[in-house]
């Protein structure tokens, strides 16, 4: 009996490192040239609002919507269309280095929280502030552990927080 129980305090201690060390994996930054899509981060708050992922007819909502935002911001903005961002920005609704605040804004929404404090970027970058506090002078932070990194309108870079690497 004695040796069942000491038995099950080992388990539940190789079971209890084993959840610290997952975690500790998970909350690793990572630096990304691309961000998450717009579907990503719709998904992402539909599902924290509403506790549940979002139906069909919620995402062709949302697809018909920003496709007309898109195509509207194109027409406004034709400059776009020979940019090396294009593709990304029309086809693929992913945030890129280089969109302005505007591009971001149309594609996946306004921030949860933005700064311009220094201490919070460097929490938010934790190994790579060294390099990104040379052009960063504000940070949005999106849902899903998304980190983007403004000078004046442009982003300049991304990080993410418990995602494997990239």
């Amino acid at each position: 009996m004695l040796v069942a129980y000491g038995f099950a305090l080992l388990v539940a201690a190789f079971v209890g490192l084993g959840g610290c060390a997952s975690s500790e994996k998970h909350e690793e930054v990572q630096r990304a040239t691309e961000g998450p899509t717009a579907a990503e981060v719709f998904s992402s708050r539909f599902q924290d609002g509403y506790g549940r992922a979002p139906t069909f007819d919620e995402s062709m909502a949302f697809r018909i919507d920003l496709d007309e935002r898109v195509a509207d911001y194109m027409t406004k903005h034709p400059e776009l269309g020979t940019s090396p961002r294009a593709s990304q920005f029309t086809f693929q609704r992913r945030v890129t280095i280089g969109m302005t605040k505007e591009e971001v804004l149309l594609l996946v929404g306004k921030p949860s929280d933005a700064t311009p404090d220094e201490e919070q970027m460097r929490e938010g970058a934790r190994q790579f502030w060294p390099s990104i506090k040379e052009h960063a002078a504000e940070m949005w932070i999106y849902p899903g552990g998304w980190h983007f990194y403004f000078q004046a309108d442009r982003l300049v870079d991304l990080t993410v927080v418990g995602k494997p690497p990239l």
